[in-house]
């Protein structure tokens, strides 16, 4: 396949998922928070103890555009920031319990829309991809050129 194709795989494949995603906080929460927003709850849940700085690097965020995106949240009741412990300046970000429950709300949404797609595929399929995804994200966390891995 040639690297013409490959990005073009990458860049439907990405605008899909994007697509699931944004339909998933419409049914969700009824337009309440955005894409980006879910992303913050997402992250917040995964990550132990995060520094907002933590969480906008994460999703490759400016701080400033980020800031605004916690300020919603937290209006929202989803999240709460306290000041860490040692440090003052650092604000330390945590799900609300309504922000919990957003979040297993919305992982499981995306669950059953992931599942309703694979389940065309056979369970050798279904591995396969699976596979495949895992080694291209470890890949990608390995490469060099990779910008932004995950925390």
């Amino acid at each position: 396949m040639s690297n013409q194709n490959l990005r073009t795989l990458f860049q439907l494949v990405v605008r899909r998922f994007g697509f699931l995603n944004e339909q998933c906080c419409n049914q969700c929460c009824n337009q309440d928070i955005s894409v980006a927003q879910s992303h913050i709850i997402f992250e917040t849940s995964r990550q132990h103890n995060p520094s907002m700085r933590d969480i906008a690097n994460a999703l490759g965020i400016d701080i400033t555009t980020f800031s605004r995106q916690v300020k919603a949240l937290i209006d929202k009741g989803y999240v709460k920031k306290t000041p860490h412990p040692n440090d003052q300046r650092v604000q330390i970000l945590a799900l609300t319990e309504k922000g919990k429950d957003l979040e297993r709300n919305i992982d499981d949404v995306m669950n059953q829309q992931l599942e309703q797609i694979l389940s065309q595929l056979s369970d050798e399929e279904r591995s396969k991809v699976t596979q495949s995804i895992d080694l291209l994200n470890k890949a990608m966390v390995n490469s060099e050129s990779y910008c932004c891995p995950p925390q």
